[in-house]
């Protein structure tokens, strides 16, 4: 079993940066695959990052290459998302999610958080 509970978001105007956080609790964390979803009014939930356990591996939705960074800190027991150059359209709930199938935290993770809201102003 993983909690998850996000960090980081709030109001930032366009072109501005956040780190958003995810600390997790429970005995697997250090041995779960994460991810980072977002959902936006009126739009499905899409995935926009995920890390292996190891850190050795990494997805980026299209939309977001170059702008965001998915990292993990096992020792802390949490994953973090840097975003960079953010946009209007970047606006949106995200979402930390964690699985123990790495090709399944993209898809359909098992575990997630609350979410934190990302408004970002033009």
């Amino acid at each position: 079993q993983v909690q998850l509970v996000e960090s980081g978001g709030g109001l930032v105007q366009a072109g501005g940066s956040l780190r958003l956080s995810c600390a997790a609790s429970g005995r697997t964390f250090s041995r779960s695959h994460m991810g980072w979803f977002r959902q936006a009014p009126g739009k499905e939930r899409e995935c926009v990052a995920a890390v292996s356990w190891t850190g050795g591996r990494t997805y980026y939705a299209d939309s977001v290459k170059g702008r965001f960074t998915i990292s993990r800190d096992n020792a802390k027991n949490t994953v973090y998302l840097q975003i960079h150059s953010l946009k209007p359209e970047d606006t949106a709930v995200y979402y930390c999610a964690a699985d123990n199938v790495y090709t399944q935290v993209v898809i359909t993770p098992h575990y997630w958080g609350q979410g934190t809201q990302v408004t970002v102003s033009s």
